[in-house]
């Protein structure tokens, strides 16, 4: 390699760090807040507890900030494809950048920067939101995963309290019950896809499941007229079995 081409090498490795420096420079400055904070005397006048509190919110903001600085660093070296055509094999020949869309994630809010691939009468084509494995719908999966292991633990109202707690992203509930629900859509193709235990079992036997709701215990106030009225009238000495 000579001079020249060891030169040019050089410039473009020159170049992309000064990229990478210029787009963190947000993630840097909120990672050396944290520090002064750390250094300072409120920090040292704190707790454990609120110092806790206190980290909790500032990491979460860094967190965010990276997530950023990473998406616009994957924007600004997102390749210019030669060949992008659609499922019905059309190509889109023009290419436009600087088109956006928006992402909400465990961390916050995002900015999604990509090149869009157009063409007059057909909707625009992202191939970044293919290498991101982005979802159609704004909210990201790692918001879906919460969503769907909260609400399997409670209520939705629950699940909704918790997931703002834990991450600090407004969801309504109805958002919560969504990707609950889209979370589950591949639950038949999982089970479809399991081994049996037993391969030579017959597949037409049955497993049975039968419950009587013995043994459940009612509150007076939610039972039924006639059930409270014999409930009244009842002993409450068992004569066949042990009494509670």
């Amino acid at each position: 390699m000579d001079h020249q081409q060891t030169g040019a090498a050089v410039d473009t490795e020159d170049a992309t760090r000064e990229t990478f420096t210029a787009t963190f420079a947000a993630s840097r400055e909120r990672f050396e807040q944290m520090l002064g904070f750390l250094d300072g005397d409120r920090a040292a006048a704190l707790g454990h507890g609120e110092l806790e509190q206190q980290l909790a919110c500032q990491g979460r903001q860094l967190l965010y900030q990276l997530f950023q600085d990473h998406l616009d660093l994957r924007a600004d070296r997102e390749p210019r494809l030669d060949h992008v055509t659609d499922a019905d094999g059309v190509p889109r020949h023009s290419v436009e950048a600087g088109h956006d869309r928006t992402l909400a994630t465990v961390f916050g809010e995002v900015r999604v920067t990509r090149l869009a691939y157009r063409r007059r009468r057909r909707a625009n084509l992202h191939p970044a939101d293919a290498a991101l494995n982005l979802p159609p719908e704004r909210h990201s999966h790692g918001l879906r995963y919460l969503a769907a292991h909260e609400a399997s633990r409670g209520s939705f109202d629950e699940a909704t309290a918790a997931i703002r707690k834990a991450t600090g992203t407004e969801l309504g509930k109805r958002q919560v019950e969504q990707l609950a629900q889209r979370a589950a859509t591949d639950v038949e193709d999982f089970y479809a896809t399991r081994a049996r235990p037993n391969p030579d079992a017959d597949a037409d036997a049955l497993l049975v499941l039968s419950a009587d709701g013995k043994g459940i215990v009612m509150r007076p106030d939610a039972l039924r007229p006639a059930t409270a009225a014999a409930a009244a009238a009842s002993a409450t000495k068992l004569t066949t079995r042990l009494s509670k």
